[in-house]
C-alpha cells in the first residue's frame, strides 16, 4: 500500500509537471506567433506562373539549353543546399562565416538601429552572427528574412524566434525581386539589405546590373548594403567546392529535374543525366551543367512542350562568377552604392562589402 500510495504520488507529481510544462510550451508558442508574421506571395507568385513556365520553355528549346537557377529551390533542393554549405571542398560558408564573425561588431556599429532584410536566408546560420551583434550593443532586433522555400522559412524564423525573445521577425515567401518591390513599412530608423553568400555569383553581368538597380530602389538614402562575393582563385580549389566527393552538389543539380517534373507533368529521368561542373577560365566563372547519358525525349505535359536530347548535350544550370573587389565596388558605385568598409581572409578567397546608398 505504501508504495502504490508513493506510486500515486510520483505519477501525480510527473502529471502535474506534464501539464505545467504544457502550458508553459503553449504560452512560449503563443509568444512567437506574436512576433512572427509570414507574408507567402501567392496571388503574385501564381500570377506569374505561366512566366516562370515560358522561361523553362525558353531555355529548353534553345542552343545551348538552359534552366534558370531558381528551380533549384523546392524544399528539398534548400535542404540540399545547407547540406553542401557543410562540405569539407565548399570553402564559402566557412569562410564567409570566419569574416563575419570577426566584422559583424563593427557592422552593427555602423549601422546601428538597423532592420535587417535577407535575401535567400535559408537556415539562417550566418545571420546569427549579426544578430548576436545587434543584440550586445543592445539595439532592437527586427530581421525580414526572404526565401522560396516557404518551409525553411517558417522553420528557421520559428527557432529564431525561441532563442531571441526579443526578435521580431517579417518574413516574405517568394522570389528575392518580388519581395524587394513588397517590402513592409520600415519600423526601425535604418534598413540593411544583406546578400551574403556570394549568390551575386549566380546572375550574368546584365542581371547584376538589374539587381543593383532593385536594391537603390528598396532603400532609401543612408541606409545599407552587405554583399558578399566569391574572389578569383585558383582552378583546382574551385572545380573541388562544385564537384565534392559525397555527390551533394550532383544531388542539389539533379533535384532541378525532379522539382520541374513536379511543376510541369514532366518525366525527366534523373537516372539518365549526370552532374557536370568545370571552371569557364575565360569568364571567371563555374558553369554547373546536366549532362545527357544518351539519346532521350523529355515531356513537360503541362507546358505542352517536347524537348530532345542528343547523347551529351547539357543543360546549363547555373553559373557561379569569382569577382575582383576593385572591380566590383566599380560597379557598385555607378549605382550610387559607396563601399564603406571591405572585409576579406586571409587568403583574399571572399570578400564582404559594406556599402551605403549615396
Amino acid at each position: 500500500m505504501f508504495h502504490c500510495l508513493n506510486a500515486w504520488k510520483n505519477n501525480s507529481q510527473v502529471a502535474n509537471m506534464t501539464i505545467s510544462n504544457n502550458n508553459s510550451s503553449q504560452v512560449m508558442q503563443q509568444q512567437i506567433e506574436k512576433r512572427l508574421l509570414i507574408q507567402h506571395l501567392r496571388s503574385i507568385t501564381e500570377a506569374l506562373t505561366t512566366t516562370a513556365g515560358s522561361d523553362v520553355v525558353k531555355g529548353l528549346t534553345q542552343i545551348p539549353k538552359t534552366l534558370p537557377p531558381r528551380y533549384f529551390y523546392d524544399d528539398r533542393g534548400s535542404e540540399l543546399f545547407e547540406q553542401i554549405c557543410e562540405l569539407p571542398e565548399y570553402y564559402v560558408t566557412r569562410t564567409e562565416t570566419a569574416i563575419l564573425q570577426e566584422c559583424a561588431s563593427q557592422i552593427a556599429e555602423i549601422t546601428q538601429e538597423c532592420e535587417l532584410v535577407e535575401l535567400g536566408s535559408g537556415s539562417s546560420t550566418k545571420t546569427r552572427i549579426l544578430l548576436d551583434a545587434y543584440q550586445n550593443l543592445g539595439l532592437p532586433l527586427r530581421y525580414l528574412p526572404i526565401d522560396v522555400s516557404a518551409g525553411m522559412l517558417e522553420n528557421s524564423a520559428k527557432q529564431l524566434l525561441f532563442d531571441y525573445p526579443t526578435l521580431e521577425i517579417s518574413a516574405l515567401a517568394g522570389t528575392y525581386e518580388l519581395a524587394l518591390q513588397q517590402l513592409p513599412a520600415k519600423q526601425l530608423p535604418s534598413r540593411m539589405i544583406a546578400f551574403i553568400g556570394s549568390t551575386l555569383g549566380n546572375l550574368n553581368p546584365q542581371e547584376c546590373e538589374m539587381f543593383f538597380y532593385q536594391i537603390t530602389q528598396a532603400l532609401h538614402p543612408g541606409e545599407y548594403f552587405l554583399l558578399g562575393v566569391d574572389l578569383q582563385k585558383p582552378k583546382h580549389i574551385l572545380e573541388a567546392a562544385y564537384n565534392d566527393s559525397q555527390g551533394v552538389t550532383a544531388a542539389f543539380n539533379l533535384n532541378m529535374l525532379e522539382h520541374i517534373n513536379w511543376l510541369y507533368n514532366g518525366n525527366f529521368d534523373t537516372a539518365q543525366f549526370e552532374h557536370f561542373a568545370f571552371y569557364n577560365e575565360a569568364q571567371n566563372q563555374i558553369e554547373m551543367h546536366l549532362r545527357s547519358k544518351q539519346q532521350q525525349t523529355v515531356k513537360l505535359n503541362a507546358l505542352n512542350l517536347s524537348v530532345d536530347f542528343a547523347r551529351d548535350e547539357t543543360i546549363m544550370t547555373e553559373i557561379s562568377r569569382k569577382f575582383d573587389v576593385e572591380t566590383i565596388k566599380q560597379q557598385l558605385r555607378a549605382h550610387n552604392l559607396e563601399t564603406q568598409t571591405v572585409w576579406t581572409d586571409k587568403n583574399n578567397w571572399f570578400g564582404l562589402l559594406l556599402c551605403q546608398l549615396q
